[in-house]
């Protein structure tokens, strides 16, 4: 039963971020892009950490796993979590969430739901649900090299992100950014 669920939810997440892709693009009537290449870029590490990962499952690594299924039980906690961390990001931003990065002409600062205590709630999300795809591969090898260039991507991105609002919002976001971390409350 476990296994059936946790499976269901590894399907539900590229099915979710794929329809984000469709869906959730800037319009280039109501806004600037800003993205310089990183959602191109977020996809292909992914899709290289995932044929890694893969890849990966079939080498002679020590694997993940936990007494009595734990590491199911984990895989599948942090998939949930990443992806209501995730879609709670989003619906808090509603209309301004794009998948590619854009400044809208009425852009304003969010700073409610999770937003009150991280700047990219929706990145924490996404790589959450990454790591929790990562126990499934059920080694170290394949761990590592599916969040390696995941979160070498989503660094980039927000770098992309932050020097965007930066320039829209000025010294409300430089505010903003000082009472809050990036990805993990009080901790980075």
């Amino acid at each position: 039963m476990l296994n059936s669920i946790l499976w269901s939810v590894v399907i539900l997440f590229p099915v979710s971020e794929i329809a984000l892709a469709i869906f959730k693009r800037s319009d280039a009537a109501a806004a600037q892009a800003e993205d310089r290449g990183s959602l191109r870029f977020l996809w292909l590490m992914i899709g290289l950490g995932v044929t890694l990962a893969v890849a990966s499952m079939w080498v002679s690594m020590p694997e993940l796993r936990f007494r009595s299924g734990w590491s199911s039980l984990a895989a599948l906690v942090l998939l949930l979590l990443g992806l209501a961390v995730r879609w709670s990001a989003i619906v808090t931003l509603g209309r301004h969430f794009t998948v590619d990065v854009a400044i809208h002409r009425d852009h304003k600062l969010v700073e409610c739901g999770l937003y009150r205590f991280v700047r990219h709630p929706s990145y924490t999300g996404l790589l959450l649900a990454f790591l929790g795809l990562g126990l499934t591969y059920g080694n170290w090898l394949s761990l590592t090299v599916l969040m390696a260039p995941i979160a070498a991507a989503v660094f980039y991105r927000i770098a992309q992100e932050e020097r965007a609002l930066h320039a829209a919002l000025g010294t409300a976001y430089s505010a903003y950014c000082l009472r809050t971390r990036r990805l993990i409350p009080g901790v980075y």
